[in-house]
This record gives structure tokens, C-alpha cells and sequence, in this order.
């Protein structure tokens, strides 16, 4: 560590035999204000430094709102240090004279929060959804509350942990202690009051997670509340609970009762970090009132905290004090508004700033990535700095110590001793703790034998002391969550994991019964038993086993040495797949999944990692088939496990969706995919190429060029789609630009229109037929299924067009087509009909022999796209069975007979109406359905179950994308992140699976 003490009489710091104070919590008080009226020597130099085995693992590492966990924040009380470990779970003491481990407590899940000292007692939140009261002198449990409803585990954030989180940091006022559980607003929040003493509940708030309300969008509304995330603030008769990437929610604190949560109100501003101060709290660069919760001054970026006299604030530009004084301003109407706001009083320039900042005593200490400062605030000297390794986020002064805490996993102590050398404390890892350990070794290599993989998730049902998850671990890359219904054995194999380094990291282990744990169904890869390799496979709980065991491919082995049996669970029945932009080549928008249905609840989420295009860009869907979530981004492709989250490959494909990152509200609304999925491979068109890549591994097997032109020309491939061995695709009029529908955009690679129809042997890439229309095809007038491939032969719509020549009359009509059935295998004509085809879109039913042709009158829309008709063919001969006006505003759905739309349902069969409407809230996301549900966004993401009633109900927290994102395949609903560009304050980004409630 490289560190600069100026020699400089610290003029405002208190005298090392002056009284100290504690930091008890994070903030110093329960307002976080960040301020202690307690100074620091003359003299500042380092005294210990102790390095964590593993650094911070933050649970949205990307999220600059949400930066709670990005260190082990300390607290200090009465001559120890405690901080809470994300890597880990656990809880630690520290010596602050010698930085020295006193006590280690382990939870079940990441500890994201750093506790509360009350009296004698420690109070700290975990993951695993408890709050938990210590002896702060040894770390003793003496009581626990559970915040969610029960102890259902789900993958959040990669790690197992509960589904409703501690995420509301503790805060204790008045021998009273309150904290929040759930960050999902529709699987509940849970808000508590205990008495500090007992841990009896005072009382609970579980109502608020529902409230329907206004979301970020204006005109968006929704049974989606507050969330739980971020460190509660107590001031006054208030209690702020920061709710994640939005402003706060206020609650009264002697009941509970709600009282604001102004989402819409702030739409684009907020975040975890909070503090209040006199009748204001500071949240997302806003000053506000407290009473109210309306914004009075703009405090801007950067990090803050608070003392009686003022403000400092910390940016990458410096360090900035201000003060409250008296202003005015106009409203809306002219009308003079008085209001006590901020005032700057000083900055220093180019000040280490903007990751951390509190006051001590005269002192500002700002920290700034790896530099830290300290600032006279009568002189705005700079009067003491110093370099740590990592960045610095956390920063605390008690005990006449200053503490700083980094994104490496080190803690810092700087007092006046001026020793001659710090203290560096390690933990040390032992190389051997199991010693020998050859029958566990053994069993680990033949399990990784006979699974044939060594990354995933695996679970050790029956533990024992953690011998053969350990030698996994060491030969594998594997995820590995151990039960034991022994407390003995928890407690030991907790230990001798952490002595190896991989405990919390790479192995966690829990208490349970190995027969009925509290893990999520089909999440493993991997089902291993520790127990059985001594006392054979039926230690292991075979109905457990099963359902643990990740459909498509899980694996378990279980037994002794040399006898293991393996077994591999196959498909999930009942299970639907997702292939194609809207389900199928057949354009139905509509799954065969019959799993999901009724009420949905999480099922994994994780942060958004992997850059997207913007929104308004509408690029193309998520993919799903057995067992694989396929997601294109900007410049790649990535696969997934669609029963855990983990990334199972990437294959880059560099600016592959540059032409729909942008404003322009028409993307795969227009062109249709550009990729789509069989178990021959992911096929992906790029320029006049398509790659086909390997399912399991991304592997690239094979690339085709489309054919060319008639005239000769190297073309651009368009359409793609892929049923019964045969590779569809299109060669597109490169002449045909349409409009954009929102924001000025280039439209010059979405190509909505083609020349030419091919078919390629799927796996070879041979040309099998061509067809040439007479005017042009339309990408969403294209369907294929039952043998067949249908479309529409029909002029290009002018008034669609880009740059439009004025001088000359465009016709606002657009000339009615040829529908057209070929023969899948041949290119051969089936049956054509020229009587009226006047459609932009096509999607069939080969349950019913039916084709549904009507528009695409979404909004957005290309002017062509004029709505109010529908139209049923006979799939078979072309034979037109009904035609209907019809009001609605979606892209259809067919499910089995019913066409489904915004404003109506329909008999696919006869055209007649169905009573069957609902109405969604905001949003321009698209329909799609399974067999039981139709999801959307609707405000935040809307679902109905068509097979109960037309109420829509809401999963909140989070915003769909702005076409189809959300699809109900393969049990789950899968939603990868599509909100790139948005600024709106949903409570969480992320991408979720949800599941139906059982």
C-alpha cells in the first residue's frame, strides 16, 4: 500500500486521549447521515489491513442505483469491528486494535448488509431471508426472524437464497429493530418492528408489495409496490425504505402504516443509497422533503453525507459543501413556491471522490476508487490522503480509527500511532483439510466419470462433513449446495470448507432435511450424496433426487465406489418450446407449455449482463427449446440454462443487432427474426451468410450463403425459419426502406420485404427450391407448417416507404395480393387464391386446418398496417371460410381454436367473436401464449390465465421489453432483460424465470 501522511496539524481532530464514539450501523446513525461529531488524531497512519479469503460478490455488480454490497460496509462498538461477508454468508468481529478475527457466525446465504449494534447485541440481515440477533462480544445466536413466509430457496443473483431476501438493512431506534424482506413486490414484502430485546414482532406491514399504483411510465398502472433493498433509514416518526432503483417508500414508525411511494412521480430518478437529514432526505441527486416526499432542490451525482451545518458531496470532480438556506422558485403556473434548500458554500477541485464520503468532526473523508482524502472544511485543505488497494466504497470513524473497507476485500484501520509496520492479516488455506481422504476422492472422480460435465449446479444430499463435495469442488468447476439434517455436521464441514477457501464461493452448506430441502425444483445439474457412497443409493431420497434433477439432461450418481448408478432425467412433460420470433414457424405466438398457469412466483433471477439492444430497437425474441434459453444480444449470442440461469455459452457475433439499436419502434416488428432454433442447430443470419451452431455448445458447425439473385446479385438473407430438415429463407429488396415509426433512426439494414423465397437442406446447406413472386413478400405474410409454406405474393406498400419522393402522388392504398400454399419439400404451388388478399401477416393452425390472415395494427405501426379485419382459410385448399371486422390492437395469438388479440377472441374454425376480452395497462410489448397463459407487459409484466377468467394480473418490480420478451416455455416463463436505454426507475433489472405457483 502506498500512502502520502502530510505532516500537517489536523487542526478540527480531537486529541487521541479525547473521547472516541462507536459507528454503531451503517451511516453512523439511523438516519445515515453519515456524520460523527467524533474527530481523528493529529496524525493519521496505517495500523492493520486485513484481507478477506474472498472479495465482495455484489448482487447487481452493473447497477450503479444499487451499490449496498459492493463492500463489506464495518460498524464499530466498544473496541470491535463487524461486518457481513456476500461471498460467504458470514458474520465477523475484528479486533480494532490488532485487526485480528474475534468471532465468525455463518448464515445460510449472502450477508449484503452490515449490521446494527444495540446495547450488547449484534442485529444483521442475510439472503437467507432472516434477521439475526448475536452476542456482539462472541457471536452467539441468542434469536432469528424469518421476514417471508416460509423457507423456499430460489437462485437469485446465482446464489441460493430465499425467496423473499433480507435486503432491508436493520436499523434500531428506541430498543426497537426493523428490517425488510422480498424484492419481488408481487411474491410479497414483508416490513417488521420487533422489540430489540426479545424479538417479539411489534408489527408487520405485508400489504404494501401489492399496492396498485402509478409505475414509472406515465399512464402505466399496476398491482406492483415497494421492494426491500437498500439500508431502512429511522428518523423521526418515519421510516424510509429504499426499494432499489426508485426513490423511497415512507411508513410510520410506531405502526407501520404506509404512507408514500412515489414511483411515477420520480419515474428516472433514485437508488438504494438514502440519508435524511433535519426535514429532508437526499436519494438519487434530489433533495427532499420528508413529510411529504416531494423533490424541493437538486442535490446532484455523486455520494453524500450529512452534518448539522450542511451537505458534502463527493463526484469524480471533487468534493463539494453546502448549506441549507431559504430559496424560491417558480411553479408551473408562475406562482412563487418557498422552500429551504441548498446552498454551495465551497468545493475542492479534482478531489479523490465519488465512491465514498462521510464528515468527522471539521474533516470531509472522501474516497474516490483506490484514493482516499481527508479535507479541513474550514481551510478546504488537503490535509491527509493515502492509496488502498481496490476501491473504495466504504468509510468509518470511531474510536478515534478510521476505517476503510474496498471492493478487494480489504479492510483498513488508520489511527495516530504511528506504527512502523502495519499488521497485515490473511486467513491462510489449508491445502488438505480432509487429510487423505481417498474413498471421497475416489468417488469424486467416478462421479465426474460418468456425468460427463464439470460445470453446473450439483447437490450433496446427506453430507455428512462435506469430504466428497470438497474433492468435487477441487476437481470441477461445479456450484456445489450440501444438506445435512446433523447440525454436527454442518457446523464441521462449514469449517473445513472455509479452511480449504471454497466455502460460500465454490460450496455452501446448509441444515436440512436431505428428504425435503428447501432448493428449487430442477435447478441441478448435478444430484450427488454423500451419504450413499458409504451406505449405498438408497441413502439418497429418490422422490427428492428426481425433483432436484434439471429436466432435459440432469444427471444423478449415487452409490458406492465402483458401483455408482447413473441416471439422466429426459424431457419434461408437458413442456413447450419457443423456436422461432413468434413461437413457430406457424406465427402462432403460442407454446404448447401446459405448466404455467394461475399465479406466478420467481423461480431464479440474475443481474442483466450481457448488453442488449435498446428497447425501442424491438429487436429479436428469446429462444426456448429443451431445456435451453437461446438470447441474441448486440454482439453475441448467448445460451442458457432456462432451469437455472447459467450462461452456457457465447458465441460473438460483433454488431449482429446494431441496426435495432436504436429509437425507431419497427425492429423484428417489421423484419421478422434473424434467428431461430431445432435440435439441428441454432441458425443465425448475418450479411448473405447463415451460421449454424451447435445447440449444447455453441459450437459452429457449418455457414450458408444464400442464394442469388435472378439477376445475378449477391443478396442479403432475410426471412429465416427451420421445420422438418428444411432451412427457410429470403433474399430481401434491398431498395425497400421503411419509415421509422418514432425516433429518427437508420432503417437502412431492417428490411421488411423479399424478392426471393429459398429452402436449404438444414444440416448440409444444398439448395432444395426457390421461388420468385411476382411483386414482393412481406416477412410477417409468411407461414410454414403442416407441409406447407404459406404467403403472400403482393406489391410493396409505398406508403410504408423511407425517403418518399414528394413531388410525386403516393397512393395510400395498398394493392391487394396472391395468397399462395407451396409445397414445403418442393417449392411446388399447392393452391393460390387471389380473392381479396389484402393482409400484412399470416399465422396458421395445423391443429385446424386453418390459416388466419389480418394486420399487424400494433402501435407503432407502419402505415400499411391498417387493422379492423380478419380473415380464416382452409389450410388444405386455399378454400376462404370466413371473413370478420374486428377491433383490436395486438399481433394474434392462436391458442388450439381461439384467436386471441387486444379487443377480442375469435374461432379460428368459423370467425365467430368470443366473450373472452381483457384490457392491459401501458406498455407496447407484445402478446405470447402457452396453452394456459398469456403474458405481457401490461405496466410491468401482465399475464392472464385464459382458462380461468379475463383479469390480468401482474408480476411486478420489473418492465418487459418493448415486443415480445416474455415467454411462457419449457414449465416457466422466461424474461431476459430487455429495458437497454431506459432510464425508468422499475425496482429491479434483471432476468427472471417465473413459475407457477403450486
Amino acid at each position: 500500500m502506498k500512502h502520502l501522511l502530510l505532516t500537517v496539524l489536523l487542526g478540527g481532530f480531537l486529541l487521541a486521549d479525547s473521547l472516541a464514539a462507536d459507528w454503531p450501523t451503517y451511516g453512523g446513525d439511523a438516519s445515515r447521515t453519515g456524520y460523527t461529531a467524533d474527530a481523528l488524531p493529529a496524525k493519521l497512519s496505517p495500523r492493520w489491513e486485513h484481507h478477506a479469503t474472498h472479495a465482495p460478490m455484489p448482487a447487481w455488480p452493473r447497477s450503479d442505483r444499487q451499490p449496498f454490497d459492493r463492500v463489506a460496509h464495518p460498524v464499530i462498538a466498544g473496541g470491535l469491528l463487524f461486518f457481513g461477508s456476500s461471498a460467504d454468508g458470514t458474520i465477523r468481529a475484528l479486533d480494532t486494535a490488532t485487526g485480528q478475527s474475534r468471532w465468525t457466525y455463518y448464515t445460510d446465504a449472502p450477508v449484503r448488509f452490515a449490521p446494527a449494534v444495540w446495547k450488547d447485541r449484534l442485529f444483521a440481515v442475510s439472503d437467507d431471508g432472516f434477521l439475526y440477533c448475536l452476542n456482539a462480544a462472541d457471536g452467539k445466536l441468542l434469536w432469528k426472524k424469518r421476514g417471508g413466509p416460509d423457507g423456499r430457496m430460489i437462485l437469485g443473483n446465482d446464489r441460493m437464497v430465499s425467496c423473499w431476501p433480507a435486503r432491508g438493512g436493520p436499523v434500531v431506534v428506541e430498543d426497537r429493530v426493523y428490517f425488510g424482506a422480498g424484492i419481488w413486490p408481487s411474491d410479497g414484502i414483508y416490513f417488521y418492528c420487533l422489540d430489540a430485546a426479545t424479538g417479539k414482532e411489534l408489527w408487520l406491514n405485508d400489504r404494501s408489495g401489492s399496492i396498485y399504483m402509478g409505475q414509472p411510465h406515465g399512464g402505466a398502472n399496476a398491482h406492483s409496490g415497494v421492494s426491500s433493498q437498500g439500508y431502512l433509514l429511522a428518523h423521526g416518526d418515519q421510516l424510509l425504505m429504499p426499494t432499489g432503483r426508485a426513490v423511497p417508500a415512507s411508513f410510520k414508525r410506531t405502526d407501520g402504516v404506509f404512507q408514500y411511494f412515489h414511483l411515477q412521480q420520480y419515474g428516472h430518478k433514485g437508488g438504494t443509497t438514502t440519508l435524511a437529514t433535519g426535514d429532508h432526505f437526499i436519494n438519487g441527486g434530489l433533495l427532499f422533503d420528508l413529510k411529504t416526499g416531494n423533490s424541493l432542490d437538486v442535490v446532484g451525482p455523486g455520494v453524500v453525507a450529512a452534518s448539522p451545518e450542511g451537505v458534502a458531496t463527493s463526484t469524480l470532480k471533487g468534493v463539494t459543501f453546502s448549506k441549507f438556506a431559504d430559496k424560491e422558485r417558480k411553479d408551473k403556473k408562475g406562482e412563487t413556491i418557498k422552500y429551504r434548500g441548498l446552498d454551495k458554500v465551497w468545493t475542492v477541485a479534482d478531489a479523490p471522490g465519488g465512491t465514498a464520503v462521510i464528515i468527522a468532526g471539521q474533516h470531509v473523508i472522501s474516497a474516490g476508487g483506490k484514493q482516499v482524502v481527508a479535507i479541513d472544511r474550514k481551510s478546504q485543505a488537503r490535509v491527509w490522503s493515502t492509496q488502498v488497494d481496490g476501491n473504495a466504497h466504504g468509510l468509518a470513524v470511531a474510536d478515534g480509527k478510521l476505517f476503510v473497507s474496498t471492493d478487494a476485500g480489504t479492510i483498513y484501520c488508520f489511527d495516530g500511532t504511528n506504527a512502523a509496520q502495519p499488521a497485515v492479516i490473511r486467513a491462510a488455506t489449508q491445502a488438505a483439510p480432509y487429510g487423505e481422504n481417498s474413498v471421497c476422492a475416489t468417488a469424486a472422480l467416478e462421479i465426474l466419470r460418468k456425468a460427463d460435465f464439470t460445470e453446473g449446479y450439483c447437490v450433496d444430499l446427506g453430507c455428512g462433513d462435506g469430504a466428497l463435495a470438497y474433492e468435487l469442488a477441487v476437481r470441477s468447476k461445479l456450484q456445489i449446495y450440501c444438506v445435512d439434517n446433523d447440525p454436527a455436521n454442518v457446523a464441521l464441514a462449514r469449517q473445513k470448507l472455509s479452511a480449504a477457501g471454497l466455502y460460500g464461493v465454490r460450496v455452501v452448506v446448509h441444515q436440512a432435511d436431505p428428504a425435503k430441502t428447501p432448493y428449487p425444483k430442477y435447478f441441478a445439474n448435478l444430484v450427488v450424496s454423500g451419504r450413499s457412497v458409504t451406505a449405498g443409493p438408497d441413502a439418497a431420497p429418490k422422490d427428492e433426487v428426481l425433483r432436484l434433477q434439471r429436466p432435459y439432461g440432469g444427471v444423478a450418481v449415487l452409490g458406492k465406489v465402483t458401483s455408482m448408478q447413473r441416471t439422466e432425467r429426459g424431457a419434461l412433460a408437458g413442456a413447450g418450446n419457443w423456436t422461432h420470433q413468434y413461437a413457430d414457424p406457424a406465427n402462432t405466438c403460442c407454446s404448447a407449455d401446459t405448466h404455467v398457469k394461475g399465479k406466478l412466483s420467481m423461480f431464479w433471477y440474475r443481474d442483466s449482463d450481457f448488453d442488449m439492444p435498446q428497447r425501442h430497437g424491438r429487436g429479436p425474441a428469446p429462444l426456448y427449446l429443451d431445456g435451453r434459453l437461446f438470447v441474441e444480444g448486440l454482439n453475441g449470442l448467448r445460451a442458457v440454462d432456462a432451469y437455472n440461469g447459467r450462461t452456457l455459452w457465447e458465441f460473438p457475433l460483433d454488431g449482429i443487432l446494431k441496426p435495432y439499436n436504436g429509437e425507431h419502434l419497427m425492429g423484428t416488428a417489421g423484419t421478422n427474426s434473424n434467428y431461430c432454433v431445432t435440435p439441428d442447430g441454432v441458425y443465425v443470419r448475418t450479411g448473405d451468410r447463415c451460421l449454424r451452431l451447435d445447440v449444447a455448445t455453441g459450437r459452429k458447425l457449418a455457414e450458408f450463403t444464400a442464394p442469388k439473385l435472378p439477376n445475378g446479385k449477391k443478396g442479403v438473407w432475410g426471412y429465416i425459419a427451420c421445420e422438418n430438415g428444411s432451412l427457410f429463407g429470403s433474399v430481401v429488396n434491398e431498395e425497400h426502406v421503411v419509415k421509422w415509426s418514432y425516433q429518427k433512426a437508420d432503417m437502412g439494414a431492417l428490411f421488411t420485404e423479399s424478392a426471393l423465397f429459398f429452402a436449404l437442406d438444414a444440416v448440409r446447406g444444398t439448395e432444395q427450391w426457390t421461388f420468385k413472386p411476382k411483386n414482393s413478400i412481406r416477412h410477417n405474410a409468411i407461414a410454414i407448417g403442416a407441409g406447407k409454406v404459406f404467403l403472400i405474393d403482393r406489391p410493396m406498400a409505398e406508403m410504408d416507404r423511407f425517403g418518399l419522393d414528394k413531388t410525386k402522388e403516393i397512393s395510400r392504398e395498398h394493392g391487394k395480393g396472391e395468397l399462395l400454399a407451396l409445397d414445403a419439400a418442393t417449392g411446388k404451388t399447392v393452391w393460390k387464391s387471389d380473392d381479396n388478399i389484402y393482409g400484412t401477416l399470416l399465422a396458421l393452425s395445423v391443429k385446424h386446418d386453418a390459416l388466419l390472415m389480418s394486420y399487424q395494427p400494433t402501435a407503432f405501426r407502419l402505415p400499411s398496417e391498417k387493422g379492423g379485419q380478419l380473415s380464416g382459410f382452409r389450410a388444405s385448399d386455399g378454400k376462404r371460410l370466413w371473413d370478420q371486422k374486428a377491433s383490436y390492437t395486438s399481433r394474434p395469438v392462436i391458442n388450439d381454436a381461439t384467436i386471441y388479440a387486444l379487443g377480442g377472441s375469435w374461432d379460428i374454425r368459423t370467425g365467430e367473436e368470443r366473450s373472452f376480452k381483457f384490457k392491459k395497462s401501458y406498455g407496447c410489448g407484445q402478446l405470447a401464449s402457452s396453452a394456459h397463459l398469456m403474458v405481457f407487459r401490461s405496466a410491468t409484466l401482465g399475464y392472464v390465465d385464459v382458462k380461468v377468467s379475463e383479469r390480468v394480473e401482474d408480476y411486478g418490480g420489473i418492465r418487459p421489453g418493448c415486443w415480445i420478451n416474455a415467454i411462457p416455455a419449457g414449465g416457466v416463463v422466461l424474461v431476459p432483460d430487455a429495458s437497454a436505454g431506459c432510464q425508468c426507475s422499475y425496482l429491479n433489472q434483471a432476468w427472471i424465470a417465473l413459475q407457477a405457483i403450486e
